[in-house]
């Protein structure tokens, strides 16, 4: 379980849909603060809940920096990110071990 690691993630609304990069140290309890909209922004506005994509580093600090890179980086080369892993999209927090998302 890389419950609690540096952890760099992506949502999506929905296949091929909006996009959020975010850096967390403890990826469950993100996702969870995600789905029940605890902060205002991007994600809640948008309705992005889906993790299509994490990866876990050796540290924050290595985590930040590459969350940072991924950031700068055009759609399409997010978009291959993802489905190098995950070609369907498919929600990667079920593997974690929480609930599937309401369709």
């Amino acid at each position: 379980m890389i419950e609690r690691a540096p952890c760099v993630y992506l949502l999506a609304n929905r296949y091929n849909g909006a996009l959020y990069v975010g850096v967390t140290s403890n990826l469950v309890a993100r996702i969870i603060q995600h789905r029940e909209g605890t902060f205002d922004g991007h994600t809640k506005k948008y309705g992005i809940h889906r993790l299509v994509y994490f990866e876990t580093g050796d540290s924050m600090e290595g985590a930040i920096a590459r969350e940072k890179r991924v950031k700068l980086w055009r759609r399409d080369w997010k978009r291959n990110l993802i489905e190098r892993q995950n070609p369907e999209w498919n929600d990667l927090a079920v593997g974690l071990g929480l609930p599937p998302l309401a369709e």
